[in-house]
């Protein structure tokens, strides 16, 4: 016959499925209340345990804990992003997959020693291909080389503002040779073009670079913050800037081809080399400085965001890790949420966690199978004689 006990005490101490009695009395007097053998003779266990399990009672705090309190409340002032991710990708009902990404949690360790990066370092991206898989697939394989190799990033184990200055520099220059690269490859066809959104933490710092119609959407407390803009034909500030160049929109397609207005590739969109054109490569850049509210970050192709908003994709997110606590399988919900809204479109799908395995507000459930006491030294000499007299296996 086992015994199971909860209990949350002076010091929040946790009893759970102890199998003897010897061991719920050592770890009581261990961490609760000290009583030695002399001492423990002098008690007379009175005929009734007084106990009581209302969880509304406030607990004593002793100065240790207050002092406690106040470290943690420091903590949080310099707080410290601590980063995990998951992936999910599917075809959807397209008969081709286009999409690729890039997932590394741990930058500077995939890196090696040669770069040197405020910690935490992480890099995420998602590349929506179109006009065949290529160009998406060329930027996966040579991401590292692009984006850090070629450019001059501007390296430190600090986070200020020269250095977030000089990161958006070398992120719109490694977007720039992307593209350029995209042209000189022979094993790319020249019709092959992707979109481009990437995710950058260094610190605390979040940075995102979009060129294109994928999306970044930010957690905060529950509300939905988009880190990116859509890049579509029709969006204003972009039907201007086509407009000037010599662009036309026609039934919501640049050119009456392509549904974005910025890619990477696409040359036979913009040749001759060097000319202006309505298509670019051009990042837009948004950055935050991470907090204690900052829970998770979305990246998504638009086939995410066709059928559902941010909020409704930040909303499911949360409730599937307050549930499961795995950001892997809210990307493969979050998938399987835009197939049963009619999505037509391939899907890819990065969460990135900011707080470590477990580190959740406790569900209501939760909260209500912990039962608060408070037990005088009587009351506990008490409990250990019922202990010891009983046969708890």
């Amino acid at each position: 016959m086992g015994a199971e006990a909860e209990v949350v005490c002076q010091q929040s101490l946790e009893v759970q499925f102890f199998p003897k009695a010897a061991d719920v009395l050592e770890v009581i007097q261990k961490d609760v209340v000290s009583v030695s053998p002399t001492n423990f003779d002098k008690f007379q266990p009175p005929d009734l345990v007084s106990v009581d399990l209302s969880s509304s009672d406030q607990l004593n705090v002793n100065p240790v804990e207050k002092n406690l309190d106040v470290a943690l409340e420091s903590d949080a002032m310099q707080f410290v992003p601590c980063i995990r991710s998951g992936s999910f990708a599917d075809i959807g009902p397209r008969r081709y997959m286009e999409d690729e990404h890039i997932r590394i949690d741990d930058l500077s360790s995939h890196l090696g020693s040669l770069f040197q990066f405020p910690q935490p370092s992480a890099f995420y991206g998602v590349f929506d291909g179109h006009g065949g898989p290529e160009a998406a697939a060329f930027i996966k394989k040579n991401a590292m080389r692009l984006f850090f190799e070629d450019v001059k990033v501007h390296q430190t184990s600090e986070v200020d503002d020269i250095f977030s200055e000089e990161l958006e520099n070398s992120l719109r220059k490694a977007f720039q040779l992307a593209d350029l690269a995209l042209a000189d490859d022979c094993s790319v066809n020249s019709s092959s073009g992707t979109t481009a959104l990437t995710a950058l933490i260094f610190g605390r710092l979040l940075m995102v670079a979009n060129a294109g119609d994928c999306r970044a959407v930010l957690c905060r407390k529950g509300e939905a913050i988009d880190m990116s803009q859509d890049h579509r034909p029709i969006h204003p500030p972009e039907r201007r800037r086509v407009e000037e160049l010599g662009g036309y929109i026609d039934d919501g397609y640049l050119n009456g081809v392509l549904s974005v207005s910025r890619a990477l590739g696409d040359w036979d969109m913009k040749l001759p080399r060097g000319s202006p054109s309505p298509l670019i490569a051009e990042p837009e850049f948004r950055q935050m400085v991470l907090t204690e509210d900052d829970e998770f970050l979305i990246m998504g192709c638009d086939g995410i965001w066709d059928v559902m908003s941010s909020q409704h994709a930040v909303s499911l997110v949360r409730r599937g890790l307050r549930r499961h606590d795995d950001p892997e399988q809210c990307a493969r919900d979050l998938v399987m949420e835009a197939l049963r809204l009619n999505t037509f479109d391939n899907l890819t799908v990065i969460i990135v966690c900011f707080s470590p395995l477990d580190h959740q507000e406790q569900s209501p459930r939760q909260q209500r199978s912990i039962r608060c006491c408070s037990l005088s030294a009587e009351a506990f000499c008490s409990l250990r004689s019922l202990l010891e007299g009983s046969n708890i296996r």
